[in-house]
């Protein structure tokens, strides 16, 4: 089975990531995805993230009863900060008998070379990339295990909503209903 690896801190979740989940499954050969929650990216402020079993109910809700997504806390289990690299060699330990892939957009990829080992990454792993909004030329766009895939351009970011929801304004069509419904009753990113 081919797995397709979504990376994230999902802090929260929005239609973005899961119209590009749905894009994949629909327009790639993964067979499955699996959205791994980041409890902390070691490019990203820990401070302004949800505790990641909150992140992890979200994810949750969000696939709901779709069986060829997964909701994953495998990196709660792993050293932080967390380093792709790890995860991808413990999943592979743990799971041989799946291909595993990655996914990420463009301006992930560009930033790729200050990941840890990202040379091994490159050489070992499918890189599902889809766009995002970037003026950047990116060399790694022509690695021959990067596969760009024709996905809709999202321009919606967990930070854009944040911000939103600190400043008051309704997002209630950003996020799955069962999300926006969760948010709401624990009061997430209003302070």
């Amino acid at each position: 089975m081919k797995v397709g690896l979504f990376f994230g801190s999902f802090n929260p979740i929005h239609v973005g990531h899961m119209v590009i989940a749905n894009y994949m499954l629909a327009h790639s050969d993964l067979d499955r995805i699996w959205f791994v929650v980041s409890p902390h990216n070691p490019l990203k402020e820990k401070n302004s993230l949800l505790h990641e079993r909150q992140r992890l109910q979200m994810v949750t809700l969000a696939i709901g009863n779709n069986n060829k997504m997964k909701a994953s806390n495998i990196e709660f289990k792993l050293p932080q900060p967390s380093y792709t690299i790890n995860t991808l060699a413990y999943l592979r330990e743990k799971y041989p008998a799946n291909q595993f892939a990655l996914i990420m957009g463009s301006d992930n990829l560009e930033s790729i070379h200050k990941w840890k080992n990202f040379e091994e990454i490159l050489k070992h792993y499918e890189l599902y990339v889809y766009p995002r909004p970037s003026k950047k030329e990116n060399e790694f766009l022509k690695h021959k295990h990067v596969k760009l895939i024709d996905a809709p351009l999202m321009e919606i970011s967990s930070t854009a909503i944040r911000n939103a929801i600190k400043e008051k304004k309704d997002i209630r069509y950003f996020v799955p209903p069962d999300v926006w419904e969760y948010m709401r009753e624990m009061h997430f990113y209003e302070t």
